[in-house]
């Protein structure tokens, strides 16, 4: 995992401190690796969030590109994601530190076709506001710059979707609900050949 001095942002501060509130490095030393961190604040208790997440079979119905997770046992799990073309890219995954209502971390495991390493933190807002949610991700990706500008390109790179996955969690625990800003045209027709008449 990267260290502080890994994630400054633009303005040189930490990345627990940056102005922006986002974090999106590449990390020294030649490694390919890219950092994203973003911070969300829920109001609800570190404890249900937190249980919320660790059962990673709930998190396929807020991350838009995550077809399915299969839970393997309480440590691993396989995740299956939608990639740039109508592709997917599949890894196994296993969770290298669990802190009951504080932080979850995890790392892929060999052969996946993205290498990444992450850890959520469950964090204590103001009194009455909730709870901060802090998730950072270190990913490589595949086919290097070419392949985070194809990402980009097709909004499947994972700065973007974290942002909005997160932004889902939020309502989906806050309203019971995720909304939808597609257009009604759009949610009758996912296809760009066909239009309302």
């Amino acid at each position: 995992m990267a260290t502080d001095e890994d994630l400054r942002n633009r303005d040189g501060a930490p990345a627990t401190t940056a102005r922006d509130g986002d974090v999106k490095a590449a990390a020294a030393q030649g490694d390919e690796k890219t950092i994203v961190g973003r911070t969300v604040t829920i109001d609800r208790p570190r404890s249900e969030i937190y249980a919320y997440w660790r059962d990673f079979s709930n998190l396929a119905g807020v991350m838009e590109n995550v077809e399915r997770i299969e839970v393997i046992d309480p440590r691993r799990s396989h995740w299956v994601v939608k990639g740039p073309g109508d592709k997917t890219v599949e890894w196994e995954s296993v969770v290298t530190d669990d802190e009951p209502d504080r932080l979850i971390a995890w790392q892929s495991v060999e052969g996946a076709d993205i290498r990444n390493s992450g850890r959520v933190e469950f964090i204590d807002a103001a009194p009455g506001r909730g709870t901060m949610v802090r998730a950072t991700i270190a990913y490589d990706p595949p086919g290097g710059v070419i392949g985070e500008w194809i990402a980009k390109l097709f909004q499947r790179e994972p700065a973007l979707q974290t942002r909005r996955d997160l932004r889902r969690l939020k309502q989906l625990l806050e309203t019971g609900e995720i909304s939808n800003s597609a257009s009604p045209s759009a949610r009758r027709s996912e296809s760009s050949t066909e239009q309302a008449l």
